[in-house]
């Protein structure tokens, strides 16, 4: 019997274990997201399933270009991934034409699926400062994305940025991971 119980113990002691790495690297290191919607196509697409990266930013600023994961303030369990596009400090604004101005330079760029049509600009219609700790996103879907130009969505505190797109790991194409066109 004391056989028989110390296999018990040490089963669930290795039980223990697993589950408590399984939820160090849930909470700290990475986790599976699942893409809901159109907003980040042709790069993302409805049902691609990815790995957020949630260590680099503990060590680097986001990036221009970085594809992020950050929650919806208006619906719990509800997150948006869109792209980096303007970086703390800039201002950003879209014109007339669909054209992005960064510090009132164009933003050379071909990550949106279409020129940004005028009825969709929203509030980026006017220059945009971003504060120490702001960042504006957009879907690459430009026409068909909720993001930083409406005011629900608006800048993005770097706090909120859970981590960044990673790797695809459903529906497998080339290696998975994402990378910048």
């Amino acid at each position: 019997m004391n056989k028989v119980m110390k296999e018990m113990i040490s089963t669930l002691l290795y039980l223990l274990c697993v589950l408590c790495l399984t939820w160090a690297v849930i909470a700290f290191v990475g986790q599976r997201t699942e893409v809901d919607g159109q907003s980040m196509e042709p790069m993302l697409s409805d049902g691609d399933n990815l790995i957020v990266d949630k260590i680099t930013y503990r060590f680097r600023d986001p990036e221009r270009f970085d594809i992020i994961v950050f929650p919806f303030k208006y619906k719990e369990d509800t997150f948006y991934i869109k792209r980096i596009i303007g970086l703390p400090g800039e201002t950003v604004q879209i014109d007339e034409e669909g054209k992005i101005y960064i510090d009132g330079e164009i933003l050379e760029e071909n990550y949106g699926r279409e020129i940004i049509q005028s009825n969709t600009i929203g509030i980026a219609g006017e220059p945009i400062l971003l504060g120490e700790d702001e960042y504006f996103v957009l879907g690459d879907n430009r026409n068909n994305s909720m993001d930083s130009r409406t005011e629900v969505v608006g800048n993005i505190k770097r706090e909120e940025i859970i981590g960044r797109a990673w790797i695809r790991i459903w529906p497998l194409s080339d290696a998975g991971v994402l990378k910048h066109q």
